[in-house]
């Protein structure tokens, strides 16, 4: 499957505020399905650090099926 340029543009982070009043995120797939969510943390700024490093560092991250 190709992704196009626009396609991949449309692919999300969204950073939200839990019912603990814990900080979460979510990464959405262009149709708006999320694809994965984050663990809690108390500081904002925390979860955005985390949504920077998987920005960062997990371009050519591998799949380690333990299955």
């Amino acid at each position: 499957m190709t992704i196009r340029r626009e396609d991949h543009l449309a692919y999300k982070f969204e950073i939200y505020k839990d019912k603990a009043g814990e900080y979460r995120f979510r990464f959405k797939a262009p149709n708006g399905e999320t694809m994965f969510g984050s663990e809690g943390y108390k500081a904002k700024a925390s979860a955005v650090s985390a949504i920077d490093s998987i920005k960062k560092n997990a371009p050519g991250a591998t799949t380690d099926d333990q299955s």
